[in-house]
């Protein structure tokens, strides 16, 4: 039984370094999937620039992204009961040139 309260009392200890904190600007995600992972590639897209690179490129399991979604979805609605509703901008379409099968977010 004690077992079991050591490890609910047990806290994560994560740390950031300095130029992860930084973070990076993305106003483009690309998501693909296979069985196994999904992957989420976050590009900053800038007017008139001839190439876009991806910046960050983030994997994780099917199970990882269901809770990463349910985790947006429940910060996305705590935002807009705080600060209103969001609006969203009429999606453009992108051409992307982008080795395999893609979505976007």
């Amino acid at each position: 039984m004690s077992d079991q309260n050591d490890k609910k009392q047990q806290k994560l200890n994560i740390q950031i370094d300095d130029d992860v904190a930084q973070g990076i600007y993305s106003n483009l995600a690309i998501i693909n999937h296979s069985q196994t992972e999904f992957v989420l590639d976050f590009v900053n897209i800038m007017p008139g620039a001839p190439k876009n690179k991806v910046r960050s490129r983030i994997i994780l399991t099917p199970q990882h992204a269901k809770r990463l979604m349910r985790a947006l979805s429940d910060n996305i609605s705590r935002f807009e009961k705080s600060q209103g509703s969001i609006k969203e901008q009429d999606k453009t379409n992108i051409p992307l040139n982008f080795g395999g099968p893609t979505g976007e977010a």
